[in-house]
């Protein structure tokens, strides 16, 4: 397995740092065969947090035993595509079978695309998704008083602006990976979703991650662009300022934007290690 995970990592290197379809389906290549093998059926599937036809969520776990801690996770894909994926995808669903693999109840949902669902709306989906979990997880067997919202890119903006909800849905605490939170300058290809540049400082939701005094697990990828890793240095720097500690931080070697949460339940535990850590300290 180790040579296995050397393999893949010299992959993602030649890979680097580019964006796009086709170096997302290199990406999810050297990951199928060992993701595929891992597939579970889910414990209760499209639960409905919401009106639109978008605002489902699929659980994995079992619902014996104590209640357990509930990982939801929330899916990039440039705020204009994604979903939360199934037997036959495993994309996302994988991060919900690595859960329940941990004996915690995975929540993986979808929540509602731009141009036609611009911004606050995946914010918005996001606590609706967690109000629902709230109010239900308990009869799958989760805890609802130790959910953990993470999220990649898109997702991790998502989970982010969550945060300024007045008030925002109680949670345990987040992961937020290889997000944008308002360090750098909007991209053109992101403003489906937020609007003309001038709104953007007003709508990042970087001013409130850095305040907020919610435990975080922050992370970006070795080969992540340019931006994320200046987005990452940015939030640590402006947290380090208001809290006097960095917190929970770590830079995933090897690792690029697309395979920071695809690679989660494989043979390369690091992330996923810190993540169980990090719920397991919540307590």
């Amino acid at each position: 397995m180790a040579g296995q995970d050397a393999m893949i990592r010299r992959a993602i290197a030649a890979i680097g740092s580019q964006l796009g379809p086709d170096t997302l389906a290199q990406c999810r290549a050297l990951f199928d065969a060992e993701q595929r093998r891992g597939a579970m059926a889910p414990l209760a599937a499209d639960c409905v947090y919401g009106d639109h036809p978008r605002q489902r969520l699929d659980l994995y776990g079992d619902r014996g035993g104590a209640p357990r801690p509930v990982l939801l996770f929330v899916h990039g894909g440039g705020f204009v595509q994604g979903d939360k994926g199934g037997a036959d995808s495993w994309a996302n669903a994988a991060v919900g079978w690595m859960a329940a693999r941990r004996g915690w109840i995975g929540a993986v949902i979808n929540y509602r695309l731009a141009p036609d669902h611009p911004w606050p709306a995946g914010s918005e989906d996001v606590a609706g998704a967690i109000t629902w979990l709230r109010a239900h997880v308990a009869g799958y067997g989760g805890d609802p008083a130790r959910i953990v919202a993470m999220g990649t890119s898109a997702g991790a903006v998502h989970v982010a602006g969550m945060l300024r909800a007045d008030p925002a849905p109680p949670i345990a605490g987040a992961v937020l990976l290889s997000g944008l939170y308002g360090h750098t300058p909007l991209d053109p290809r992101d403003q489906a979703y937020y609007g003309a540049p001038e709104l953007y400082a007003a709508r990042a939701p970087g001013e409130a991650v850095a305040a907020t005094r919610l435990p975080l697990l922050i992370a970006c990828a070795e080969h992540d662009p340019a931006r994320f890793q200046a987005e990452f240095v940015g939030l640590i720097a402006d947290r380090l300022a208001q809290h006097g500690t960095l917190g929970r931080a770590m830079i995933l070697p090897g690792h690029n934007h697309y395979t920071m949460a695809m690679h989660l339940g494989t043979g390369d535990t690091r992330l996923e290690q810190a993540i169980a850590d990090f719920i397991e300290d919540l307590g």
